[in-house]
């Protein structure tokens, strides 16, 4: 009788921990617009309007302070606006994932700060042969934002992404190609 008493107690003591738990994660959903460009490039650019849309996944530690970790599609690049390629847009679709520590005030106000990972999905530069790939498969920096989100889950963002590694696996004398990917952000979203 005591072991079964036991067993109930553990089962019920764990079965409380694990829900805590479990109520501390929030899914979402994210979508807004983007302004991107290249910075440190040796050649004039002109940023490109795109998009970003994907999921949420926040894990409370308290009232005010959450890890954000998002799963998007987000569309970046650059238009060249001198030399050879004066005209050609560069296309690059990546697979980002911030992970963000996220503070919230308490008039529903939130600043964010953390590491972004880019995996390329696609890549559009017309002027290169389409089996000459020009994009790394990676794109590291660091993301920073500010937003506001209302008591019903519903928010708005604003997010600037910095790019610290470099765009382009070409290697050239002649043209820097040690640029870097830079956007800033424009979301809706909604936290279950």
């Amino acid at each position: 009788m005591k072991k079964l008493v036991l067993i109930c107690m553990v089962l019920i003591g764990t079965n409380s921990f694990s829900q805590s738990f479990l109520d501390k994660f929030h899914f979402g959903l994210k979508a807004g617009s983007n302004y991107s460009d290249f910075t440190n490039a040796d050649f004039d650019t002109e940023g490109l309007v795109g998009f970003h849309a994907g999921a949420i996944v926040n894990f409370e530690i308290n009232e005010k302070l959450s890890i954000q970790e998002e799963f998007l599609y987000s569309t970046q690049g650059s238009k060249i606006k001198d030399g050879i390629f004066q005209g050609q847009e560069i296309k690059l679709s990546y697979i980002s994932v911030p992970i963000l520590l996220k503070y919230k005030f308490n008039n529903g106000i939130y600043l964010e700060a953390g590491p972004q990972i880019g995996i390329l999905a696609s890549e559009d530069f017309k002027a290169i042969d389409p089996s000459d790939k020009f994009a790394e498969k990676i794109d590291g920096g660091a993301a920073t934002g500010i937003g506001y989100q209302f008591k019903n889950g519903f928010g708005i963002g604003a997010r600037y992404y910095m790019g610290l590694t470099d765009v382009s696996k070409s290697k050239s004398s002649a043209v820097n190609t040690n640029f870097q990917n830079n956007t800033a952000q424009v979301s809706v979203f909604y936290i279950f």
